[in-house]
């Protein structure tokens, strides 16, 4: 096996392994090192998206979501389904075999493209070479033209909750419980809690929801955000916010967790706790001190614009820079680096960049929120319109949440799109085109939308904006 490569990617998630495809499209002779492995000991390329997030994850949301629809709103419809029973073994093993697909998938796109897949770990020298350690082996040192740094992220854990992996345990953790608990923690209410807490509320579990933050989802549109807390309390979520866990200590039922709010001190007795604060960029034994690459106080590895990093022809993507850390966000990276160092053309528009959360009402939004145009002055109209005036989502039964858009008084270009409601992850890529585009409300309002169908609701909320809605009043 060769140990020259034109280009060496270190990580084999979503950024990772989109590199190293494109990369070799381009022509260029490229190699992909990852860590991850199956229960047998083999590589299982795709990163904690395949293997332990975005997959797994959403396949218990839909299995979850099915299981609670069979047993609670089937007879709305005329049927009657008789006694629904959970069986969890097979749902988790429906997850397993989803996740076992895709990440072979990954391993015959490189088979190919030519790409050489190394099971090990990666680690940065200096000179663009690369100690590859594998799993079962001596180490031997690789020497490429360009480095891609994009080893990912990894869950952020509590001084005061260690994770023990039985009773408080991590996003993966939660995603391989063998039996629904009782009473459930998730500490932070971001992407992941709410996912995972959604996963596990509707399989029966009492689940409770600690949030330091004072404000539900901030990141997000406050009208929208407004909705989603309003929908998922209804769901039996309950949410505490302003709550700082101050200690958690495992009790004869489980794990006792103390937290202080503006009511103050309270105790929580639960079954498990899923500590889901946040990630932080994985660079553990990535950089040797001599390789040139600085990374900032958060951890994350300084890059340009471009992913650049201070060492030549070395570059990191995905979660280990700047930036949001999603998937789609880190391979789009991957294919502009990939065609950078091939001398062609490439760009990301990190403006457009759509973010989404699978809960039921899904959520999803891009650009700017109407807040963040306040505090910079920007003079804007805003149309919304409500899925409960959608046939198409009383069809579905799902008529639950709102449409936003957001658009320049003067210009008319839109600034913001947010969604909460039925398959809002599909929709608000409608807009994601339109605003890579420069698109206006008015391109919008003049798009034909099938009938019926959910997308009109973005289009209902595009002529809201100039006060010319159709299926609603306007104000």
């Amino acid at each position: 096996m060769s140990s020259k490569f034109d280009v060496v990617v270190i990580g084999g998630g979503p950024a990772g392994y989109v590199a190293a495809i494109r990369a070799a499209q381009n022509g260029l002779a490229t190699a992909c090192i990852d860590a991850w492995r199956t229960a047998a000991g083999e590589l299982s390329l795709g990163g904690t998206c395949l293997n332990a997030g975005c997959i797994p994850s959403k396949a218990l949301l839909e299995s979850s979501e099915i299981y609670h629809r069979a047993c609670h709103e089937l007879g709305a419809h005329g049927i009657d389904a008789g006694e629904v029973r959970l069986d969890l073994a097979r749902m988790q093993a429906r997850k397993a075999a989803i996740v076992a697909r895709l990440c072979g998938g990954i391993q015959g796109l490189f088979r190919a493209n030519a790409v050489t897949a190394l099971a090990g770990h990666g680690a940065l020298l200096p000179g663009n070479k690369v100690r590859f350690t594998p799993h079962q082996g001596e180490a031997r040192l690789l020497e490429a033209d360009h480095v891609i740094l994009a080893t990912g992220s990894q869950p952020i854990e509590l001084p005061s909750l260690p994770f023990d992996g039985e009773r408080i345990v991590d996003s993966a953790g939660a995603l391989e419980l063998d039996a629904v608990p009782h009473r459930l923690g998730v500490i932070g209410a971001g992407v992941i809690g709410l996912e995972l807490g959604s996963v596990w509320r509707r399989l029966g579990a009492e689940v409770t929801v600690l949030e330091a933050l004072d404000q539900f989802l901030p990141m997000a549109d406050a009208q929208i955000a407004r909705e989603a807390e309003r929908q998922l309390r209804r769901q039996g979520l309950d949410i505490h916010l302003g709550a700082r866990v101050q200690s958690g200590e495992r009790s004869a039922g489980g794990v006792r967790l103390r937290y202080e709010d503006r009511q103050g001190s309270h105790e929580l007795e639960v079954d498990r706790v899923v500590v889901a604060v946040g990630r932080r960029p994985h660079t553990a034994g990535l950089l040797d001190p001599l390789s040139g690459v600085v990374t900032d106080a958060r951890g994350c590895i300084e890059v340009d614009a471009h992913c650049r990093t201070s060492a030549a022809n070395v570059w990191a993507i995905g979660d280990v820079v700047r930036g949001p850390m999603l998937a789609h966000k880190g391979s789009e990276e991957g294919v502009m680096v990939a065609d950078l160092i091939a001398g062609r053309y490439g760009h990301v528009n990190y403006a457009v960049i759509p973010s989404v959360i699978y809960t039921t009402p899904e959520i999803a939004w891009v650009g700017r929120s109407e807040a963040e145009l306040v505090a910079d002055g920007v003079a804007f109209k805003a149309g919304t319109f409500n899925f409960a005036a959608s046939g198409r989502a009383l069809a579905m039964d799902q008529a639950a949440g709102i449409v936003k858009v957001l658009a320049d008084a003067a210009s008319d270009e839109l600034l913001g799109v947010h969604v909460c409601g039925p398959m809002a992850g599909e929709l608000i890529a409608e807009a994601v085109v339109a605003m890579e585009f420069q698109g206006t409300a008015e391109d919008l309002q003049r798009t034909i939308h099938a009938h019926p169908t959910l997308a009109e609701a973005v289009h209902e909320a595009a002529l809201a904006a100039d006060r010319r809605a159709i299926h609603a009043i306007n104000r």
